[in-house]
């Protein structure tokens, strides 16, 4: 899961990024707005973490703008305002769910696994090509029910993958899905991760789904050898 944070507090954002980095998850922090519509413009994103009171405008304004768009982007309110009218007012906005500060990394957490769950363009959960078999809410794939254990990278791989099966995910896409805007990521790093999970998914009984398809990406389908 890529998640954007939109937060002014640095520190805070910082500290939040930290903590759902450590449960799986790949994080890029905007101190505003238009950080937040420039990170936007620049990469997809699973799902956003979003305060209200921001120097350049009010997340609320702001998201509601957006859903008028057709922004289907998943959206928790994560912000000191926990008044009634408040949490009211941000759910009519279009966010998904609101959480008041401060609150506890676990349930941030639960919170955006529950946010993909809801009925969307990413409600299933399951995914299966093959032997194969992935909850994209808790983040653990299996090959024939056997549980398959990996990297946070290499679940990030192997999930989007999945979601694109008999279809060749380019190498910019993988970068942008795995890597945060402020991580250096070497000429390699793709090769590398992609590399570790074919040799885990080979070791596992998954042999020959994983495909290198020449100066255009990779390939996962479940094909003869």
């Amino acid at each position: 899961m890529r998640l954007l944070i939109v937060e002014d507090n640095a520190r805070l954002a910082s500290l939040v990024a930290d903590a759902l980095a450590r449960k799986g998850m790949t994080c890029d922090t905007a101190g505003s707005l238009d950080d937040a519509d420039a990170a936007l413009a620049s990469a997809s994103f699973d799902a956003i973490l979003l305060d209200l009171g921001l120097p350049d405008g009010d997340g609320r304004l702001w998201l509601q703008a957006r859903r008028r768009g057709g922004f289907s982007v998943p959206v928790l309110m994560l912000t000191a305002r926990g008044a009634l009218n408040d949490r009211v007012g941000g759910l009519d906005a279009g966010a998904d769910d609101y959480l008041v500060k401060p609150a506890e990394t676990e349930e941030i957490a639960a919170r955006l696994r529950a946010l993909l769950r809801r009925p969307g363009p990413r409600a299933d959960t399951l995914v299966e090509v093959g032997p194969l078999r992935f909850d994209t809410a808790a983040q653990r794939a299996w090959i024939d029910g056997v549980p398959l254990e990996l990297t946070r990278r290499e679940v990030g791989l192997l999930e989007l993958l999945m979601r694109h099966a008999g279809s060749v995910v380019r190498r910019q896409q993988i970068e942008n899905a795995l890597y945060s805007f402020d991580e250096e990521v070497s000429p390699n790093a793709v090769d590398a991760v992609v590399s570790r999970l074919r040799r885990r998914l080979d070791e596992n009984g998954a042999r020959h789904m994983l495909h290198t398809i020449r100066g255009l990406g990779y390939l996962l389908e479940e094909r003869a050898p």
